[in-house]
């Protein structure tokens, strides 16, 4: 569902005209109005995907940062310089700058807004409203026993995404996996890998919970490109398989899912690593990939466009999403003989 938000049209006296971003926040807005004495003319337009309305702590926990950063780098202040100013830890202040951890101390956000030279009201009410916010638990917290390193952040990211773009070569993306899959897959690794039932159940609750997202009326656009090869991998049983292979073909008659197979045949490039995108209105794309142990981040941009390109080439040599129904029929004809 679209809604309805600011957007903005700024007249400069050294341009004529400066548009912001929709996501540009109110505050610098005025600020650069008051700086340059410019006028301001706000209108509504539509924007897809639009979320604003439902930010979560993780989200506002890593813009957060981002905001501190900037407002650092603007001074030409460096992060050691900073920290050794005002007592902080060289790691604390990057790791709140990056959003992996909050800041929990109301006095230090005041502390870094005072270095920094913000003495707007506005604008310091929105940033000490967001670290109070950020400090608030994200709807996953009962799960946090069961997560591994690195998770917890992009399930938060995953909620306020606009746009996600994955590939996988072994197993079925998250979001498109049926309940039996979910199960028989982590069921078959629950001795090799020394998990309780309770463990296993709990992370197959948090898989169908995610998948809310899909059907969310404000949820992002999913793209996920499959190979057939990860289709064709037994899990479970035939009778699972079949009800995977339902499943996808379910979720792809929602308007903002499309998924593509690259069937075995086609010699075409293969990404070597499973991932995804993440793309945010206000935010960076971030990247996310799994490891046995761990989820791992990027979001240094020139990582997050290697993957761009990698998932671009993929989707261009695959057959369209049109094409879905029919590789999915031939493969459960396949499941049977």
């Amino acid at each position: 569902m679209a809604h309805a938000i600011r957007s903005a049209a700024v007249s400069m006296r050294e341009t004529g005209q400066f548009s912001c971003r929709t996501e540009t926040p109110r505050w610098r807005t005025d600020n650069l109005c008051r700086r340059t004495g410019a006028s301001i003319r706000w209108t509504d337009v539509e924007v897809r995907g639009q979320v604003a309305a439902r930010r979560g702590p993780t989200y506002l926990r890593v813009m957060l940062g981002k905001e501190l950063r900037e407002l650092r780098e603007n001074l030409e202040l460096t992060a050691e310089s900073v920290s050794l100013e005002l007592g902080f830890s060289r790691s604390k202040l990057s790791r709140v700058e990056s959003g992996d951890i909050p800041l929990p101390k109301l006095k230090d956000l005041e502390k870094l807004l005072d270095r920094y030279g913000v003495t707007d009201p506005d604008h310091r009410d929105t940033l000490l409203q967001m670290q109070r916010d950020s400090l608030s638990r994200e709807p996953f917290t009962s799960y946090s026993p069961i997560l591994p390193s690195g998770l917890p952040m992009y399930l938060g990211l995953e909620r306020e995404a606009v746009r996600i773009r994955g590939f996988q070569n072994h197993v079925v993306h998250g979001l498109l996996q049926a309940e039996p899959y979910a199960l028989a897959l982590a069921g078959s690794a629950k001795i090799v890998e020394e998990r309780t039932t309770d463990f296993v159940e709990q992370g197959v609750r948090l898989r169908m919970d995610r998948k809310a997202l899909l059907t969310h009326p404000d949820g992002p656009e999913v793209h996920i490109i499959l190979t057939a090869n990860t289709l064709r991998t037994m899990i479970g049983s035939p009778e699972v398989m079949r009800a995977q292979y339902d499943e996808i073909l379910r979720l792809c008659q929602l308007d903002k899912v499309e998924v593509q197979i690259i069937p075995e045949d086609l010699a075409t490039y293969r990404s070597s690593y499973n991932f995804t995108v993440l793309d945010f209105n206000g935010l960076d794309s971030v990247t996310q990939g799994d490891s046995a142990k761990a989820t791992t981040m990027w979001s240094k941009p020139s990582d997050v466009a290697q993957f761009q390109r990698q998932f671009d080439a993929m989707a261009k040599a695959a057959p369209g999403p049109s094409q879905t129904s029919q590789i999915l029929t031939e493969l459960a004809e396949k499941l049977w003989t």
